[in-house]
């Protein structure tokens, strides 16, 4: 609402009852048993220990001894017990006592739960109004499949439907919804413990449909979370897209390609997890041939289909498309446009102008992806499906080489890894790392701490607990003596789990690694299972994105291949609410950093923003393990084609963005990918080298291949790249904007408008120049 604007009584009024009405928390797990009541339990505890009024009512422990055990310090509210017609225990509110009683805040399991025949409410989610409209705060629990919009699709994929729901717009009533994520393995684990009881759903002993429901969460979430960051950003005045998710539009006019398009658009839609949009627009008053009245009935059709939001815009002139376009774009925080290559040659483009070059003129802040028109060089007239090539399945009865029978006996040697990630520092990876080792050492398994930071948080060190902890390494470095992680004396001790905090940290100069990661990779190596921790903002693809949401540029970061490495990956999820009231608190950093850092990181839009990436890019992992267990059962589903991407760099302050950005792409295509530098005229300078080196270190982190050649300036060079991409068979070029230029441009083609000339073959995505600035 604007500042100055006078509220009406209506929304004064809403405002009153706002401040009487207590708040609403919703916790959400991707199954039963994935910790959502233990959690919402140890919520309770913490918020009674700052002088809360907290009381429990039907809660549902499943004689677990750890949810047990966290209701020990909670006053207990009795519930109401009764048998459904399958003779099953059920616990309805016992309203009147609690409205007696007047607590600050009630804890309750199973925000679905359908109340007994008689009771004043039919279910528990209008118990729960009733409580809050009386002033009582509510933290409750669902699982995924229990929301109704979700639970059809979950049922196609799975076979699992609930007994009992509540509407999907509920969530929009909580003032704060967080995800509990767990990985398939650990609720594998806690189903052959029998944990969860005997009345576990068949379905659930499978890992497919694990990692299904856990995806659904954890984009479900995302999507909430996404919300609240564009309102977050509207209330600022902040414009263009926030960077933390995807929003396709497809440029697509009525003619016999413009469903190539769309499918193209939904096809990047998906494997980018998405928004679709698609606009035609057309020149008033221009009347719609019959044939173009039939593309326009088949394109309606698809978009209906694949779910995109479709416009149909007016345009006085055709020459005012490329304005209207980017217009468009930003006012619905586009990413990334999608069109056809231009039909026009050289000639034609300067006197006429071409629609891409109109576009780029007008835009920095989003990618323009061109499609290639294959019916020219190929003649195809249909979106190309091919089978996709890599990896052939291995035939089970080839005996294998020596080679690759010791690469084999190699990783069956080697220890496994877990992962904890968060949004950011404070979100309790460590807290969770800490009391998964005293677990693990509780069932006999023999862990110890290798590297613990706890930033001087009593919780933390107190979850240490009778973990032993192996002495750090100490190393002399310009006078003064550092300490660091010991990991001759962890392999020399060889425990079967280590504990090693804070993944992407960088090892004092002289130690026997650059990087942490390293030692941990060493350690693996030598048999020995690490659980970790890292932030998103330190992987190294999500850099440039972490930079464009919150104006850091991370220095610190660790290879996506870690990740990808990891037999385990679980996100802590914490709301940007709780996050700011722990800072306040001075539970993540000392009390005279507080207000720069919620000043400056910690900023509330920041925090959903990290949230947002985080959520999505975990979404993201589980949906490439699920791909790799059962490629029909993912959920952007496959690519349809092999490709070869091309990333174009120079030595400027871009390269990095396209490498990474190549790298994302390459990685979720299932693509081969390779990066190439063109020196021009004379040999390169020092600096030159030495940038040269940088870009050669980031593409091998990332998995790929640095290629440099050389080639006379002007078009010689942009003619011997044209080459080179023909020679890999290049299918998808990555390039930066070319820089604007006024009178120069006549006289000097650059290279972006001679490759969109002459490399119409090629899909082409033009990356955006973000500036990394802070938000305000």
């Amino acid at each position: 609402m604007p500042p100055y604007k006078r509220k009406t009584p209506e929304e004064i009024l809403y405002s009153i009852y706002r401040l009487h009405r207590g708040r609403l928390k919703i916790i959400i797990g991707s199954v039963s048993g994935s910790g959502k009541t233990y959690h919402m339990l140890e919520e309770g505890k913490l918020l009674r220990k700052r002088g809360i009024d907290v009381v429990c009512c039907a809660v549902s422990t499943m004689q677990r001894a750890e949810t047990v055990q966290q209701m020990e310090e909670l006053e207990r509210i009795p519930s109401i017990h009764w048998m459904n017609r399958s003779g099953r225990e059920k616990k309805d509110l016992p309203l009147e006592t609690l409205i007696e009683r007047n607590p600050e805040v009630v804890l309750v399991d199973g925000l679905a739960h359908r109340n007994r025949e008689g009771a004043r409410h039919a279910t528990r989610l209008e118990d729960i109004r009733y409580l809050m409209d009386n002033g009582i705060s509510v933290i409750t629990t669902v699982n995924v499949y229990e929301l109704e919009g979700m639970q059809e699709p979950i049922f196609q994929m799975t076979g699992i439907r609930a007994e009992e729901t509540v509407s999907l717009d509920t969530l929009e009533l909580a003032d704060e919804v967080r995800l509990i994520d767990v990985s398939p393995e650990t609720i594998l684990k806690r189903v052959e413990e029998g944990v969860l009881g005997d009345e576990t759903h068949p379905a659930l002993s499978r890992r497919g449909n694990l990692a299904v429901l856990r995806e659904a969460a954890l984009r479900l979430v995302a999507e909430g979370v996404n919300d609240s960051l564009e309102k977050h950003r509207e209330e600022n005045g902040l414009s263009g897209p926030s960077g933390a998710a995807e929003r396709i539009l497809v440029s697509a006019q009525y003619h016999w390609n413009g469903s190539l398009y769309v499918r193209r658009g939904q096809q990047i839609a998906k494997r980018l997890n998405g928004e679709l949009m698609v606009a035609t627009f057309l020149v008033r008053g221009k009347a719609l041939t019959r044939e173009q009245q039939t593309f326009k009935q088949s394109i309606a059709k698809l978009v209906q289909r694949v779910g995109a939001h479709y416009e149909e815009l007016e345009l006085m002139h055709p020459r005012q498309f490329a304005p209207a376009l980017v217009r468009y774009a930003e006012q619905h925080n586009v990413t990334r446009i999608v069109m056809g290559h231009s039909k026009k040659n050289r000639r034609q483009e300067r006197w006429q102008g071409g629609s891409a070059i109109r576009v780029l003129r007008r835009t920095r802040s989003m990618d323009l992806f061109l499609m290639a028109d294959r019916a020219e060089r190929e003649g195809e007239r249909i979106l190309p499906i091919k089978a996709a090539g890599g990896k052939q399945p291995e035939e089970p009865f080839h005996r294998p080489s020596s080679q690759e029978l010791q690469r084999k006996i190699e990783r069956i040697r080697q220890g496994t890894l877990k992962v904890y990630i968060g949004a950011a520092p404070g979100v309790g990876k460590t807290y969770k790392m800490l009391q998964e080792g005293n677990l693990l050492l509780h069932k006999g398994i023999d862990a110890v701490v290798g590297l613990l930071e706890t930033h001087g948080r009593r919780e933390t060190r107190e979850q240490i607990g009778a973990l032993d902890i192996i002495p750090r390494a100490r190393i002399s470095y310009q006078s003064t003596v550092l300490e660091e992680m010991d990991t001759d004396a962890i392999i020399k001790r060889h425990p079967e789990v280590v504990l090693v905090d804070e993944l992407a940290h960088t090892n004092v100069p002289g130690s026997s690694n650059r990087k942490r990661y390293e030692d941990v990779m060493r350690l693996l190596e030598n048999g020995i299972s690490v659980i970790t921790t890292v932030n998103v903002q330190h992987l190294e693809s999500l850099n440039d994105a972490v930079a464009q949401l919150t104006g850091v540029r991370v220095r610190e970061t660790v290879p996506d291949a870690i990740l990808k490495r990891a037999n385990e990956v679980e996100l802590i999820d914490v709301t940007p609410q709780m996050l700011q009231e722990r800072m306040r608190e001075g539970k993540i950093y000392a009390p005279d950093k507080v207000n720069q850092a919620l000043e400056s990181f910690f900023k509330l839009g920041n925090l959903i923003a990290l949230r947002e990436l985080a959520l999505r890019e975990i979404a993201d992992d589980v949906d490439e393990r699920l791909e790799a267990w059962d490629r029909d059962a993912a959920r952007r589903g496959s690519w349809g084609r092999q490709e070869a991407i091309f990333v174009c760099v120079d030595l400027g302050p871009q390269a990095e963005r396209l490498i990474r950005r190549g790298f994302r792409l390459a990685h979720r295509l299932k693509a081969q990918w390779v990066v190439h530098y063109v020196q021009c005229g004379s040999c390169r300078t020092a600096e030159e080298e030495k940038r040269l080196e940088t870009l050669r270190l980031l593409t091998g982190r990332l998995g790929g291949t640095l290629e440099v050649s050389e080639a006379a300036g002007g078009t010689r060079a942009h003619r011997h790249l044209l080459e080179r991409m023909n020679e890999l068979h290049t299918t998808q070029l990555i390039i930066g904007q070319p820089k604007r230029r006024r009178w120069n441009g006549w006289l000097k083609e650059s290279l972006v408008h001679y490759l969109l000339r002459n490399g119409r073959h090629m899909d082409m995505l033009i990356v955006a120049d973000f500036d990394t600035r802070k938000p305000s």
